[in-house]
């Protein structure tokens, strides 16, 4: 018989039973030859949302997709209304469940959310968007937050070829925190694996403990907005030439030497880091301080003493610091351990010799106290 013919014989007949059985046998045999074209679809729709980010400079956690296992349609598919006990949830599984291919996207922020909100709406046909937490008390997730974009390809990309068997397919793509993934996670997996009804201290629990993860999500919100605040002020106070409070970081370190001895993009984030470890090992405190020490020193002149051409940036600004400090740069730096098979202080005590060959000043300038 079909669905069709099951559902008007049990409106007919109260006492008949619907053949849920054979409902869900059907409606996995169906998904069976369907579900390599939604794992293809939900990677592609992963794929153009990595692309499109990653181009806009938009940064994330991660982006992962999926097809829906066939064991999880099939027990979906096999749900009950509440309406009608002993008939099905869905008539229709593979057109009404809509999220047979899900893409998940997990930001470090807040902030992020509505910059990948964007993405969704120009690169899909968004169909619906829901928000997750103004419905979970209906979707029975406690304090469940995310946001949930129904998406199809929009026609552009539908009319070429490797696209056009994705028609008519719609993929879920979901976008929350990092905070808020793995909160979704945990008590995901407490209400998949308990066998009753959450107790209520359980619950009360739950609640409070999402409402924590909402305020760490704030505050982490404002953390990175300071964060580029300071950013952008260092950068200001770089530029102005007003060092004395500025504090060394990566990216302030940058800053300074790009102005001081030229840009060098050869240069990566490491090795700034690298040498603000370095920096604070030999007792420096802020850029004022630094530019004390390595004024008056021609980095090009020192660069060509010790190796013979102009080195990289940082190899140069390096050179400066044990020109000016000489011994003392020695005994701080990170390389030397103390140990007899250390490299660092014989090569560098050669540079200073080389340096003084050329009638380069060694050692006039002094540490920071």
């Amino acid at each position: 018989m079909t669905l069709e013919g099951n559902i008007a014989s049990v409106e007919q007949n109260g006492d008949s039973e619907f053949d849920l059985d054979g409902h869900i046998s059907r409606a996995q045999s169906e998904y069976s030859d369907m579900h390599a074209l939604y794992e293809d679809f939900s990677y592609t729709v992963e794929s153009i949302l990595k692309t499109c980010l990653s181009n806009g400079g938009i940064y994330t956690h991660s982006i992962t997709s999926r097809a829906k296992s066939i064991e999880s349609f099939s027990k979906k598919a096999g749900r009950q209304s509440r309406e009608a006990p002993g008939t099905p949830k869905y008539l229709d599984p593979i057109r009404q469940i809509t999220d047979l291919a899900g893409v998940r996207v997990v930001t470090y922020f807040l902030s992020t959310i509505p910059e990948v909100e964007k993405v969704v709406h120009s690169e899909f046909e968004v169909r619906e968007r829901i928000d997750k937490s103004k419905s979970f008390e209906k979707e029975q997730r406690l304090g469940y937050q995310s946001f949930h974009y129904l998406v199809a390809l929009k026609e552009n990309r539908r009319s070429l070829p490797e696209y056009a068997k994705f028609s008519g397919l719609l993929a879920e793509v979901q976008v929350r925190t990092i905070l808020q993934h793995a909160w979704a996670e945990i008590e995901h997996d407490i209400q998949y694996k308990a066998t009753y009804a959450l107790p209520i201290e359980i619950k009360r629990r739950f609640m409070a403990l999402a409402g924590l993860i909402e305020i760490a999500d704030r505050e982490f919100q404002a953390i990175e907005e300071k964060d580029r605040e300071l950013i952008a002020a260092a950068r200001k106070s770089v530029a102005k030439g007003d060092l004395n409070g500025v504090e060394i970081t990566p990216d302030a370190l940058q800053a300074y030497l790009d102005q001081r001895y030229g840009a060098d993009g050869r240069m990566s984030s490491y090795s700034y880091k690298w040498m603000v470890e370095l920096l604070e090992a030999e007792g420096f405190r802020s850029l004022g301080q630094v530019d004390q020490v390595v004024s008056g020193y021609d980095d090009d002149k020192v660069s060509k003493a010790a190796y013979g051409s102009r080195q990289g940036q940082l190899n140069r600004f390096e050179l400066v610091l044990l020109a000016a400090l000489g011994e003392k740069f020695i005994e701080r730096h990170l390389y030397n351990r103390g140990s007899e098979d250390d490299w660092y202080p014989p090569s560098a005590r050669i540079a200073l010799e080389k340096f003084k060959a050329v009638g380069i000043s060694v050692g006039d300038r002094s540490l920071p106290d």
